[in-house]
């Protein structure tokens, strides 16, 4: 097994799941000599994001990328260091991942099954004929031994297979065998996670579409109805004085500009989530671009007689980040926040610098969220005052900037604190 000098433990396990029992417990046997054979644990979230290290640990890597993590379960021989994983899941079925790493150079990994040269004696012929049959009886015994131990696990593959073909995305294997079925096994596991994962996603992603177009469909019917009947009534000759036609045409111009707002909205959504959209992400100073993004919208500030409160760092900041969509997710949070409090409401804008990010929070005094739809609040078509018809909002505000700071690399979340209802925080990398 060791290759070098540096010794490893003869009774070391190499398979992630022998160590989830130590590790709950905080210690072990089999810790102890992972640990002293300069291994470590990650545990990792659903992201693979690392999320906890046991041990020392010896290189700078905090998140695997899918495929960059199925590569290195392959466990080649260039590689510095050796994988093994195993996934978890709590009471919540949330997954996450235990992965465990030894320095390459300690595990030797081979195919078992050549047979040891045995020397034969030079005995009488009985003895010589003897000897012969015992070999070729144990010959025949060790293989049929061998091929029991390849057959068990290619029967559990096999079936793994049949059933992942089948649509049970679910199958995970299980093998007790040699190292290299283990890596199979490993790699088998987190193949059918990330399919059972993709195909979950794909399905919400429809539900989704679907529920979509019915509320697209919702709410371009109402507005165009009005504009429909508003009209006839025009073309009718009910509008009999200058008041009244002026009314019906400033109802008709409000709701064909909410139309056409709602359409612009659409296309900016749709146009952020195909596959073939490239956003422009670079290192940039944010600093000023937010002094910037904030000197538009004073103006409403001032009309509504909101209180603005801002602090960013006198110190260059700087982020990864889309001018063009960060732009419009400044733009729809203190959109949002002026249109649905009231007069006097206290605005707070705030640039923080982190060791691995940067975050801005956009936060309020207002009247807040209803807490029941904070789990929904950034879907299309979800409005914080539980009304779709009370205000001129398309809904889609919210929605854009979640898919735009996603599409940046960062993520957007809502939370509320003391006197502040609702906190938006965009979170982005360095």
């Amino acid at each position: 097994m060791p290759q070098n000098d540096r010794k490893a433990d003869p009774e070391l396990k190499l398979a992630a799941r022998e160590y989830i029992s130590d590790w709950r417990k905080g210690g072990g046997t089999e810790l102890d000599r992972l640990l002293q054979s300069e291994g470590w644990i990650e545990i990792l979230d659903e992201q693979r994001q690392v999320e906890q290290v046991v041990g020392d640990k010896k290189d700078a890597v905090l998140f695997y990328s899918q495929d960059g993590l199925y590569d290195l379960l392959g466990n080649s021989r260039d590689q510095e260091y050796y994988y093994s994983m195993a996934v978890l899941e709590d009471s919540e079925n949330l997954k996450s991942y235990i992965v465990i790493k030894l320095p390459r150079d300690l595990v030797s990994i081979s195919v078992h099954g050549s047979e040891p040269d045995t020397p034969l004696s030079n005995a009488i012929p009985f003895y010589v004929l003897l000897f012969i049959a015992s070999i070729i009886l144990l010959v025949f015994g060790y293989s049929y031994w061998i091929a029991s131990r390849i057959q068990r696990p290619l029967d559990s593959i096999l079936q793994g297979l049949n059933e992942m073909i089948a649509g049970n995305y679910s199958k995970r294997l299980s093998i007790t065998a040699e190292k290299e079925f283990m890596l199979i096994e490993e790699r088998f596991n987190y193949m059918a996670d990330v399919i059972e994962t993709t195909t979950f996603e794909k399905r919400i992603a429809q539900e989704s579409k679907q529920r979509l177009i019915m509320d697209l469909s919702h709410d371009l019917k109402t507005p165009i109805t009005s504009i429909h009947g508003y009209a006839q009534a025009l073309v009718e000759g009910r509008g009999e004085d200058r008041e009244r036609q002026k009314k019906y045409l400033t109802y008709i111009f409000n709701k064909s500009t909410q139309v056409a707002q709602l359409i612009q909205n659409m296309l900016e959504l749709f146009k952020v989530d195909t596959p073939d959209f490239k956003p422009e992400v670079e290192r940039r100073e944010i600093g000023e671009f937010l002094r910037e993004r904030l000197a538009d919208v004073y103006g409403e500030v001032e009309q509504k007689d909101f209180l603005l409160h801002v602090s960013i760092p006198s110190h260059d900041v700087f982020a990864q980040y889309d001018p063009e969509l960060l732009s419009r997710v400044i733009q729809n949070l203190a959109s949002n926040a002026l249109s649905y409090n009231p007069k006097g409401t206290h605005l707070r804008v705030e640039l923080f610098d982190h060791e691995q990010g940067v975050s801005i929070e956009i936060a309020d005094t207002g009247q807040g969220i209803p807490r029941e739809l904070w789990t929904t609040i950034f879907d299309p078509f979800v409005r914080g005052d539980l009304a779709r018809t009370h205000t001129g909002g398309t809904g889609l505000g919210l929605a854009i900037a979640l898919k735009n700071t996603e599409k940046m690399g960062g993520s957007l979340t809502l939370r509320s604190e003391g006197s502040e209802a609702s906190i938006f925080t965009i979170h982005l990398l360095k």
